[in-house]
């Protein structure tokens, strides 16, 4: 790859992106440059970047997902009252961990049934479970705070993998969720480049006639698709509820803004066909800063939402504008080669 093309990479736009907004909030609030500050955004992007690959695989076959945050809360708090119930091993991480994953298929299987064989429009599917799981969760589920969330959970919300203490400033505090967290993304890059099921992702994508013709099934990869993206927020949401000690049942709700920007800014085609992990990285970690350190510019945390929204809709246009020019440079070369015949 030349200088040029690694410099219009959209993953360079955001790394220069990230580097100049730290050095301006650094400039701001010197404080910022700590072990302890990159640590606490390492944190916060945890549980977004475990959604933002699922979106991203969705995103990529061509659909969109926004019942991912109903579905890692209905998941997350549905364990937690299963172990309390039936008085399941309080101490182990692995149990509530297992549940949440295997409700979080189960609800991606509900969205397959929706998406593959009934042929719903992903964006209409997704939006007609997510009030289906919340209202299923609330009614019969719970819809009650809970403080006393398992001893499992709650103890890993401390387990840290590095503590460094400066002789300056604030305690440093990197948890051990970086480890899983950093295998999951490696393993989900290589699902998506190096796997069949990866290349029918792309495919289907890429245009739905043509991943016919290719012999792949649309339904079986829909169906794996969002059965995956389950799993994942299964994963996201009893991760959350641990982080957090505690399990609410209205957490989590509105969250799909910042997830599908970060994975749109990440180069993901809204489009579908094109998305890389190493993007989608990106773009979370640029959320996390822009979300979490705002305020030290002295900027008000209601203006948040407005400045993610305000970035998703620059990605989508920048897409926009490069598909257009696409779409005009193959119109100009095939009138020159009809010219030439």
């Amino acid at each position: 790859m030349d200088l040029k093309k690694l410099l219009l990479r959209n993953e360079t736009a955001l790394i220069v992106a990230i580097v100049i907004l730290s050095v301006i909030i650094g400039m701001k609030s010197p404080e910022f440059f700590t072990l302890s500050t990159l640590f606490d955004i390492f944190r916060s992007s945890f549980v977004q970047l475990l959604f933002a690959l699922g979106v991203l695989v969705v995103i990529v076959s061509g659909g969109i997902d926004v019942s991912f945050p109903i579905v890692g809360i209905f998941s997350g708090y549905s364990a937690v009252v299963i172990m309390q119930r039936f008085n399941l091993d309080t101490n182990s991480l692995a149990i509530p961990i297992a549940l949440a994953i295997v409700i979080g298929i189960a609800l991606g299987a509900v969205n397959s049934i929706a998406i593959a064989s009934f042929g719903i429009p992903t964006l209409i599917a997704t939006l007609g479970t997510t009030g289906i799981f919340r209202g299923l969760m609330l009614t019969f589920i719970g819809s009650s705070f809970i403080s006393d969330i398992p001893a499992g959970l709650d103890k890993f919300a401390t387990a840290d993998l590095l503590k460094i203490t400066p002789a300056h400033g604030t305690l440093a505090r990197l948890h051990v969720l970086i480890i899983p967290i950093t295998i999951i993304t490696i393993l989900v890059s290589l699902l998506l480049s190096r796997t069949m099921f990866g290349r029918s992702v792309y495919a289907l994508g890429g245009g739905v006639e043509a991943t016919r013709r290719l012999g792949i099934s649309i339904k079986r990869t829909q169906a794996k698709v969002y059965m995956l993206v389950g799993g994942l927020s299964g994963l996201a949401g009893i991760l959350y509820v641990s982080l957090q000690r505690k399990a609410n049942p209205y957490d989590l709700a509105g969250s799909e803004l910042d997830v599908i920007a970060a994975v749109v800014l990440g180069g993901a085609s809204i489009l579908g066909g094109y998305g890389t992990v190493f993007g989608t990285v990106l773009g979370v970690l640029l959320i996390s800063l822009i979300k979490g350190n705002l305020i030290l510019l002295g900027i008000s945390g209601s203006w948040q939402r407005a400045a993610v929204g305000a970035l998703l809709l620059i990605a989508i246009t920048a897409q926009a504008i490069g598909e257009s020019r696409k779409a005009k440079n193959r119109r100009v070369v095939t009138n020159d080669e009809a010219a030439e015949k």
